[in-house]
């Protein structure tokens, strides 16, 4: 059977006549036998396209195969004997996958847009991916941006049978290990997954983002052991409190690396506005994103075509503050049930809260009643702001306003872990990165025309983590212990000791002191009014807001929007 490459577009029709449509502008394998059709976009480690068809025509069933394959990849499975389509992709969601099922033919495509293209019919928004995209600043899985069009959610199995039906299968739910063992050992255990795994991601004209915390340090500290020089890539900006470059110059220097820093000016910012907002296959509201695109181009004009980025690190060995913080507020639950409901009939009122000494106990009670994960969006816009604040009623008419919360809680429910950090860790390789980090780097770094590499998100690792017991990763409410202690004497001190920054983007200075950022933004919230989604009122309170007092909280708020209605006017028609 010879495996066949392609760069287009491929139809496979089953015995009862559903048709399977791969659109894509990525290489991709076709293999098949008497009873299966296998279709493999992007890679899988050490595994092809063959490899896969002899596992299923040898009878080994997909879930346990699936538990050894690494890499960024999607697969196509088409059985003919029993006329169903399998969806696959790797776990972590590396790769997107879109699926559409329109007059008996499924489109399937790693690009929204492509497979916009493919769609023999005109594609509606839809008002429930608006809502979600408002709630979360991108559209979770298995939503998308368009009615009757869906996203693959990582490490799941969707099958359509005979009769178009679909059903869902989780194939990757590790076990979180509740054992504390010999720290020694894994800490070079862990240090010894992550060389190996940026030794087989470096390549030629290879280079790392460095932002100078602990992953982007720990990647480039790799890199460095295995290429010489080892080139790294910083964004630096002139506002007060959103410059990180003195961190990445303290690795630079440790490591000894060839280390370029671009400062972004707002200009520049202004200027790609539009393109970046746009690119995406849907509306995404991360503003890190801006940084992330330039850092890539800067990388570009200094001949490298392979980026290794650090995400993924908070989210395997518990580095973000709101892992700590539920803590605290799950000791609530340790608590005997009649005393909860005691503290939460004294303490939880407007009264208690309104009284200086107690007020304090009053939101702790008043949060912590709040169950896991819903807890966790206590200070989302949505939330602070009221929904009828927010959105108008017509609307809000048309959405369901819980969808957000669902969407969090099945994840979440999904987990194997005891402890509520592995289940928040578990939410996060989803939400977090599948949802949103990987997409802004995937996207801005194809817009910039450089391939980009996750190591630390490498199945090795991730599994490796998992049998890292969760009080072991954040013990009391230490972040990042582990890790650190695993990197210390790798990375430089000053570096493991730093408190914990993000790489964000002054947007919401810049748009005081740029008119051409400016006028962008204040023309699309004029159009964005007339779709009456969000209330006037609220659009002018953020104006308001953010040039008076609440620069960088209303600045987010502003582009989120913004963006959101660039992405329509760009998208909508084409």
């Amino acid at each position: 059977m010879e495996e066949i490459k392609a760069r287009s577009s491929f139809s496979h029709s089953l015995s009862n006549s559903m048709n399977v449509k791969l659109t894509s502008d990525k290489p991709m394998s076709q293999v098949a036998n008497d009873q299966f059709f296998v279709a493999l976009l992007g890679n899988i480690d050490n595994t092809s396209a063959q490899d896969v068809l002899d596992k299923l025509d040898n009878g080994e069933i997909l879930s346990g195969f699936y538990q050894q394959l690494r890499g960024s990849f999607v697969l196509v499975i088409a059985n003919q004997h029993d006329s169903t389509l399998t969806l696959v992709n790797d776990f972590i969601g590396q790769l997107p996958c879109y699926y559409a099922e329109h007059g008996g033919e499924i489109t399937i495509s790693h690009s929204l847009k492509l497979l916009k293209k493919a769609v023999h019919e005109t594609l509606e928004i839809s008002e429930q991916a608006i809502f979600n995209y408002m709630y979360f600043h991108c559209i979770p899985s298995p939503t998308t941006i368009y009615k009757k069009v869906y996203k693959l959610e990582p490490s799941k199995a969707v099958t359509f049978d005979k009769a178009l039906s679909l059903s869902t299968n989780v194939l990757y739910a590790p076990e979180f290990s509740n054992n504390i063992q010999d720290k020694q050992s894994l800490y070079s255990e862990c240090l010894d997954i992550i060389e190996t795994t940026v030794k087989q991601q470096t390549s030629d004209n290879c280079g790392a983002f460095l932002s100078g915390g602990l992953d982007s340090s720990t990647v480039s500290g790799m890199l460095a052991k295995h290429q010489t020089p080892a080139k790294t890539f910083s964004i630096g900006f002139e506002a007060e409190g959103y410059d990180e470059t003195p961190y990445a110059k303290i690795t630079a220097n440790h490591f000894k690396t060839q280390h370029e820093v671009l400062y972004l000016q707002p200009e520049q910012a202004a200027e790609a506005f539009v393109t970046v907002a746009q690119y995406f296959d849907e509306p995404f509201g991360n503003s890190s994103s801006m940084a992330a695109y330039f850092c890539a181009k800067f990388a570009k004009q200094h001949s490298v075509n392979t980026l290794l980025a650090g995400d993924g690190g908070d989210e395997l060995f518990a580095g973000n503050e709101r892992y700590a913080k539920q803590k605290q507020f799950e000791l609530y639950y340790k608590l005997p049930s009649p005393i909860r409901s005691l503290m939460n009939t004294t303490l939880n009122n407007k009264v208690m809260a309104g009284i200086p000494g107690i007020s304090k106990a009053s939101s702790y009670v008043r949060q912590a009643e709040i169950k896991l994960p819903a807890r966790l969006q206590s200070y989302n816009f949505v939330n602070i702001v009221g929904l009828e604040e927010m959105f108008t009623s017509t609307f809000l008419s048309k959405v369901d306003v819980n969808q957000p919360i669902e969407q969090l809680v099945q994840r979440y429910q999904e987990s194997s872990g005891g402890h509520p950090v592995d289940n928040m860790l578990y939410l996060d390789w989803k939400f977090t990165l599948a949802d949103n980090d990987l997409i802004k780097v995937n996207k801005m770094c194809e817009l910039a025309d450089v391939e980009v590499k996750f190591p630390l998100l490498d199945k090795a690792l991730v599994d490796f983590s998992c049998k890292v017991s969760a009080d072991v990763k954040l013990p009391g409410y230490e972040l990042r212990d582990f890790y650190k202690q695993a990197c210390r004497g790798f990375l430089a001190d000053e570096t493991l000791d730093k408190s914990k920054h993000g790489f964000g983007l002054p947007f919401g200075v810049w748009l005081k002191e740029n008119e051409t950022l400016k006028n962008i933004a204040l023309d699309a919230l004029q159009q964005f009014k007339a779709r009456n989604i969000i209330s006037e009122n609220l659009i002018d309170k953020a104006l308001n807001a953010h040039n008076s007092v609440h620069t960088g909280y209303y600045g987010e708020l502003i582009w989120i929007m913004v963006v959101l209605e660039l992405w329509l006017q760009g998208n909508e028609s084409s």
